[in-house]
C-alpha cells in the first residue's frame, strides 16, 4: 500500500489507533486522496481524477472549506512530482480559508521558499530546504515526497544534472509511469541539446519500454 503523501500525513485525515472510529467521510476522503497518488503515479489519468473527484466530495460534506483547501493542495503536491505544475488554482481560491500549515506547503511548493517556516512544513523536507537545493535530496526518504521535492526544485531552476538523475532512479525503482516518463523526457531533451546521439537512444529506449507497459 502506498504511504499517504506529505500533505496527507499533515491532513491527519482517519483516526488514531484507540480512538473511536472515524466518521465515513473521513475515511472515504482519505482512500480517495491515496487512490489520486496512485492512479496519478501510474499513469491512469482516469481512475486519478475520479479518486480525486470523490475525496473532494467527502470532504465537501463537512461544508468546511479549509478541508477542500487541504485536498486541492494535496493533488498539487503530487502533480508536481510528475512535472505538472499549475498556480494551484482550486487551493488559491480557498486560501484565505486555509490554515498556516497549508499556505506555508503551497509556498513551497510554489518555490517561494524565502521566508518559510520550516516547522510547519512535513518533516521529510527539512533536509532539502535547511540546504536550500538538492545537496541533500537523498535524505528525503520517502519516494513520492523525494519527487515532489526535485519537482519543485527543477521548476525553480536549482536542481542539478545528479538531482534529475535521482529523480528518474526513484520513479524507476517504485515503477511509476507518469513520473517516469515526465523525468527521462527532461533526460532526453537534456541528450538533445547536447548533441549526444547516444545518451538520445539510450533515454529513447527506456521510454518506448515504460510506455510499453501501459495496458490497452
Amino acid at each position: 500500500m502506498i504511504r499517504p503523501l506529505s500533505l496527507l500525513a499533515l491532513l491527519t485525515l482517519a483516526g488514531c489507533a484507540g480512538a473511536p472510529p472515524p466518521p465515513d467521510w473521513k475515511m472515504n476522503a482519505q482512500s480517495g486522496l491515496e487512490g489520486f497518488q496512485k492512479y496519478y503515479l501510474d499513469g491512469n489519468a482516469k481512475l486519478a481524477d475520479l479518486n480525486f473527484a470523490k475525496a473532494r466530495a467527502e470532504a465537501a460534506r463537512t461544508g468546511r472549506p479549509d478541508l477542500i483547501a487541504r485536498i486541492e493542495l494535496a493533488r498539487c503536491g503530487v502533480r508536481a512530482a510528475g512535472l505538472e505544475y499549475d498556480d494551484c488554482f482550486g487551493f488559491a481560491a480557498l486560501k484565505d480559508s486555509a490554515a498556516p500549515a497549508e499556505r506555508n506547503y503551497a509556498e513551497f511548493l510554489a518555490g517561494n521558499w524565502q521566508g518559510l517556516d520550516a516547522k510547519l512544513l512535513p518533516a521529510q523536507y527539512g533536509p532539502v530546504l535547511k540546504a536550500g537545493g538538492e545537496a541533500n535530496l537523498a535524505e528525503v526518504k520517502e519516494p513520492a515526497s523525494r519527487l515532489i521535492a526535485a519537482g519543485i526544485l527543477f521548476r525553480t531552476g536549482r536542481l542539478t544534472p545528479a538531482g534529475i538523475a535521482e529523480a528518474v532512479d526513484t520513479a524507476s525503482e517504485q515503477g511509476w509511469r507518469r513520473p517516469l516518463l515526465a523525468w527521462l523526457g527532461v533526460e532526453l531533451k537534456r541528450a538533445e541539446a547536447a548533441g549526444d546521439r547516444d545518451a538520445m537512444a539510450r533515454v529513447q529506449r527506456r521510454i518506448d519500454l515504460v510506455s510499453s507497459s501501459v495496458k490497452p
